[in-house]
């Protein structure tokens, strides 16, 4: 009579594993036309803080599968267009789209998310008294309700989903670790892992190199190219020899718009960013 609960709550769980779980408790799996190769896009983007131009008519078009680098000085409109793309922040106007049929606009934060976009913040936001296992588990793309959640288990597909997760972020020897007690860098890394968990088509990272070591910022750099072409990587960055370093195509953000767009020694010999971004970076350096 002892190990009736054990075996009833066995039975119950093995009923509601995650690859067995009833249709209509299962997510749904979206769709993005990227027939045009396209998978972002922007188009007159406007938005007002108190009569502050956040964001003035910004176009922008980013490929399937590209790694693009936003640069542009503090108050230029990359966090706040990254707010707008996940979903954070509402637009006075303009469009949003997400491949050809995906409006980002009519949708919240969640919705955005199980669309396959996931955003990784400056300072890094892991399960500190959790292991680097358990924060990688609990970002896997179920659903989570409470039923399924309460007597779901581990996959043999989503044990390997996150040991293959693991060894991409060079975490495969610290899975055990309290993710307290992880290097900031390696902090970093594991939440760009939880992001890749979940899957995602598109990644937004916002200055993923902030405090870290000479070391650990090139690991990152070696990291995010690596993810580039079976997703797309929007990186916002002001360190300027790490966006060098991983650079295929970079924009340029000034007062809300786009000032220019093209290669990294496109971007270097273009008088106007030369003037109004580069040129503040010399200044800068001049005078430190």
């Amino acid at each position: 009579m002892s190990t009736l609960p054990s075996k009833t709550l066995d039975s119950t769980r093995e009923f509601f594993r995650r690859d067995q779980v009833w249709p209509f408790l299962a997510p749904e799996q979206a769709t993005v036309n990227v027939d045009n190769q396209v998978i972002l896009y922007v188009e007159g983007l406007n938005l007002s803080f108190d009569g502050f131009k956040a964001l003035n008519n910004l176009n922008l078009y980013v490929n399937d599968g590209e790694l693009r680098c936003l640069i542009g000085a503090n108050g230029a409109g990359k966090t706040t267009l990254m707010d707008v793309i996940t979903g954070k922040t509402q637009c006075d106007s303009g469009t949003v789209f997400f491949g050809q049929n995906h409006n980002l606009l009519n949708k919240d934060e969640a919705e955005i998310a199980q669309l396959g976009i996931g955003r990784k913040f400056q300072k890094p936001t892991v399960f500190e008294e959790q292991t680097v296992f358990d924060n990688l588990e609990l970002s896997l793309k179920t659903d989570k309700r409470v039923l399924p959640t309460l007597f779901s288990r581990l996959t043999p597909t989503q044990i390997d989903r996150i040991d293959e997760v693991l060894k991409t972020i060079g975490l495969a020897k610290h899975r055990f670790m309290l993710a307290g007690a992880l290097s900031h860098g390696q902090k970093q890394w594991l939440e760009i892992g939880m992001l890749l968990v979940a899957e995602p088509r598109l990644l937004l990272i916002d200055e993923p190199v902030a405090g870290m070591t000479a070391q650990e910022t090139e690991r990152t750099a070696e990291l995010l190219t690596s993810l580039a072409g079976e997703r797309t990587v929007i990186v916002v960055e002001h360190d300027m020899e790490f966006v060098r370093s991983i650079a295929r195509t970079v924009t340029v953000l000034h007062q809300g718009s786009v000032l220019a767009e093209g290669t990294m020694n496109q971007i270097q010999s273009n008088k106007d960013v030369i003037e109004v971004y580069l040129g503040e970076e010399a200044a800068a350096g001049e005078h430190a």
